[in-house]
């Protein structure tokens, strides 16, 4: 039997691409409910239905799980951000649409970020260090939006961008803490909300 063959077998005839997805699941589910620390491998595996094995040929330890779970999120974020800031679109229309996407895409992981931002501490030191990186390059890029309207004179210039970035990102880091499934507006609303506010305060006085 080939090793694709038995990769197949373990995940019981789905497509391979579906066992780590499951596992990232049920893991996301255990973490938060008995927290990161006192979720064992056995019980990831037992809830995804799939052996240690299959398991460790996608994810090298418990901690490349919870680091992939929220490093998924960040990477069709930094995607959606880059689609969105290279576009042809004036400046305002792209920056809203930045905006009110990393808080749609935030609020429909929100269970992904808020269990990683809880257990962050607890992954190696290198992989957070990964992890702040590549954050701190969504946040460059992002703010590189805000600093060519500020160079051009639509937007204000008495403020700092990475202030402005650092107080924008503060808010949506804050999501977890108040968003509730079901409230009186959508995750779209939300976000056009926010990117509202964001260009409100950067217009010029």
């Amino acid at each position: 039997m080939t090793r694709a063959t038995t990769r197949r077998a373990e995940a019981g005839g789905e497509d391979q691409a579906a066992v780590p997805r499951r596992l990232l699941s049920h893991a996301t589910k255990l973490f938060a409910k008995k927290g990161f620390d006192r979720t064992s491998v056995q019980e990831i595996v037992e809830a995804a239905g799939v052996t240690k094995g299959a398991m460790y040929h996608y994810f090298g330890s418990k901690d490349d799980l919870l680091y992939e779970i929220y490093a998924r999120v960040l990477r069709a974020q930094t995607e959606q951000l880059e689609k969105v800031a290279s576009s042809e679109a004036p400046l305002r229309e792209r920056l809203r649409s930045a905006a009110s996407d990393v808080v749609v895409s935030t609020i429909d992981n929100l269970d992904d970020n808020t269990i990683f931002m809880q257990s962050m501490h607890q992954l190696s030191v290198e992989k957070q260090k990964a992890v702040r990186a590549e954050r701190r390059k969504y946040h460059e890029r992002f703010r590189t939006l805000i600093e060519e309207g500020q160079e051009s004179g639509e937007f204000r210039a008495d403020k700092p961008a990475d202030v402005i970035v650092d107080f924008f990102f503060g808010s949506v880091h804050h999501l977890g803490s108040w968003y509730r499934r079901g409230g009186a507006l959508s995750a779209r609303q939300i976000g056009d909300h926010f990117a509202d506010l964001l260009l409100a305060a950067l217009r010029p006085e």
